[in-house]
């Protein structure tokens, strides 16, 4: 917390809760987000309503809608009918109802329709029949039926037709004398069985190379006239278990046949899968199958029960997970419950909220507590997990006084985690700050003495910490690597590298000295699945004289920020040091310069808090950003 907001907080603490807040409280928490869209397995947005959230979602091929408590399921347009044509299938060819599949599947050939909920096909247009005129034959002479096949030869003589599940030649018409004539003529049909070099028999009729060919087992006869195969009896129909190969069958026919007895099996045909009953959602942990599943309810249901667990089509694409994602923690730094719920309700997939509902009132150890325990319900039915704040006032003199009192830090440690377990919080937040260095061993056995009392309740401890300095840091009350081993969450509180008090302007946070700050955390011991990266939502605004003295400075809220570019008419440079932009306008005779925080640069807090593979962001504070900023985080939240 921004030690020059101490005062403003310190009077709002001091604010009574009015009598008609309830009704404010209620209607706050009804604008709260409810709703969740995600494209696949990515959040996109949130919304209130569910049907916001539908008519949202059908803008997004691939997307759904889940409730945020609880990630129940409310609605999806993926698709269930699925057209594959010899084997291979594309986008275009997926389709929510049967009716619509068959419609599109009836204007193609050599196709089957995979319902994805269930084994196999449930309609296929492969042929049965494949009609010859010679050695000649084309796509739309296959046929299901014999008769069908020969209604189409009657156009064409010279014709001959195989029977594809038997692979034999068992019609054709042609004429005794045309049969003797072409076994009279050239032997041009030569057989040519694999690893044996060289054809074994020469034939002038089709017919006899064929019946030899089958004879032989697997076989291939080629036409020495033109080059080409023009018959083969070699199995090309793979049936695969588990992906390692079982049987190999001439016709398809008998492939899925044979293949029907196994389980996880599939007929695979030039390379490309023609039949399965493998389910079509497999569920992964780590990337690495535990199961699968033909329906999305089933699978989603058995993820569920696993950590970092994701579930995949067999097509690769990911439509569910709950792989780690980056802990969203927002400070509300205020005390007014309505405005608590308010600045919640405009954020999304935020996952802490810390109201300043405690602080320690006095050296004795007193406890102020402003805590609502219907916001605390409020909040945790919306999804999000609560840990108030307590703070020391920031005062020195007191908390040194109050570090020496063992009697009073009893009385304070007993108060405050009673009053946490009656509201039924996830765990508390302390920001205790200006603490003399001398301080340091009495406040890190408090905080032994406050994780202690609180992990006994079943909560969580997280600390608020200075970003600071390793060259200086050893003589300050903070003892980063003790502490770490004492709480369950250090926030490292990266911002106010140049603040009210300081004699040079520049920005609140910049990224190298941000990332800078996550090294020195992590040299000190403090382990990334426990630290986390305090961003600011405010950029401090600079003003200077005509000589370049530097005369005030005030906080500009992140969501001012556009505004007071446009009305002011600032110009800004990119500033290699910060990597932010700089801005500059002059006023009145005065400069002023302020390095902005935008939505480019919340990002790139994100995307360090990824880098270091930290548990996540803490922002400082909520309210102070433009609503919109959320969607991104939103996108940006699972690593």
């Amino acid at each position: 917390m921004p030690p020059q907001l101490q005062k403003i907080l310190i009077a709002l603490l001091m604010i009574p809760l009015l009598g008609t807040a309830a009704p404010t409280l209620h209607a706050a928490a009804s604008a709260a987000t409810n709703y969740r869209v995600y494209q696949n397995d990515k959040p996109l947005k949130e919304f209130a309503a569910e049907q916001q959230a539908i008519a949202y979602a059908k803008g997004y091929a691939y997307s759904h809608v889940e409730q945020i408590t609880g990630r129940a399921w409310v609605w999806d347009n993926f698709p269930r009918y699925k057209i594959y044509q010899a084997g291979t299938s594309k986008t275009a060819w997926e389709y929510r109802t049967y009716s619509e599949a068959l419609a599109a599947a009836s204007k193609m050939s050599y196709v089957h329709i995979r319902d994805l909920q269930q084994p196999g096909w449930v309609y296929n247009s492969y042929p049965h029949f494949q009609l010859y005129q010679g050695t000649n034959t084309k796509n739309s002479w296959g046929f299901a039926t014999l008769a069908a096949a020969k209604q189409e030869a009657k156009k064409w003589g010279n014709a001959h037709i195989i029977d594809l599940d038997s692979n034999t030649w068992v019609w054709d018409n042609l004429t005794a004398q045309q049969k003797t004539a072409q076994r009279a003529g050239s032997k041009n049909f030569v057989i040519v069985k694999e690893n044996i070099s060289g054809a074994s028999d020469s034939y002038s009729f089709l017919y006899d190379a064929i019946q030899a060919a089958n004879a032989s087992g697997s076989a291939n006869v080629y036409d020495t006239s033109t080059g080409k195969v023009v018959f083969s009896s070699y199995p090309t129909y793979d049936v695969l278990q588990n992906g390692k190969p079982i049987q190999s069958l001439i016709s398809l026919t008998k492939a899925v046949a044979y293949a029907q007895y196994y389980a996880n099996s599939e007929v695979v045909h030039n390379g490309e899968t023609w039949w399965t009953n493998i389910p079509y959602l497999t569920v992964l942990q780590n990337g690495k199958k535990i199961n699968a599943f033909s329906t999305r309810e089933a699978a989603v249901s058995y993820a569920k029960g696993y950590a970092n667990s994701a579930i995949q089509t067999a097509d690769g694409r990911m439509i569910w997970s709950n792989a780690k994602s980056l802990v969203y923690l927002g400070w509300n730094g205020e005390v007014a419950n309505q405005t608590v719920l308010a600045q919640a309700s405009a954020t999304q997939s935020l996952s802490i909220d810390s109201p300043t509902w405690f602080q320690l009132a006095a050296s004795d150890g007193s406890l102020t507590d402003t805590s609502d325990g219907s916001v605390a319900k409020q909040l945790k039915d919306s999804g999000i997990q609560v840990t108030p704040l307590v703070h020391n006032q920031f005062d020195k003199a007191m908390t040194t006084a109050f570090l020496k009192n063992k009697a009073a830090q009893t009385s304070f440690i007993n108060a405050l985690t009673a009053k946490l377990v009656s509201l039924g919080v996830y765990g508390v937040n302390l920001d205790f700050e200006n603490m003399a260095g001398s301080d340091r061993a009495a406040f890190t056995a408090f905080v032994s003495s406050l994780a202690k009392a609180v992990h006994d309740k079943g909560l969580k401890l997280s600390i608020d910490l200075p970003r600071g300095d390793k060259s200086w840091n050893a003589q300050t009350a903070i003892d980063q690597q003790a502490l770490s081993g004492l709480v369950d969450t250090v926030i490292i509180m990266a911002y106010d590298e140049h603040w009210s008090g300081s004699d040079t302007p520049g920005s609140v946070a910049g990224l190298a000295w941000t990332e800078e700050g996550i090294k020195q955390y992590l040299a000190y011991g403090v382990p990334r699945s426990k630290l986390m990266l305090g961003i600011p939502f405010y950029v401090r605004e600079w003003q200077l004289d005509g000589s370049g003295k530097l005369i005030s400075n005030r906080a500009v809220l992140m969501k001012d920020v556009s505004t007071l570019i446009a009305s002011t008419g600032a110009s800004g440079i990119q500033d290699p040091v910060s990597g932010q932009t700089k801005y500059t306008y002059k006023k009145n005779g005065y400069t002023y310069m302020f390095w902005a925080e935008t939505p480019e640069t919340t990002a790139a807090r994100i995307n360090l808090a990824k880098k270091y593979d930290l548990a996540g962001v803490a922002a400082w504070r909520l309210g102070y950003e433009q609503p919109d900023l959320w969607t991104m985080m939103l996108r940006m939240k699972q690593s």
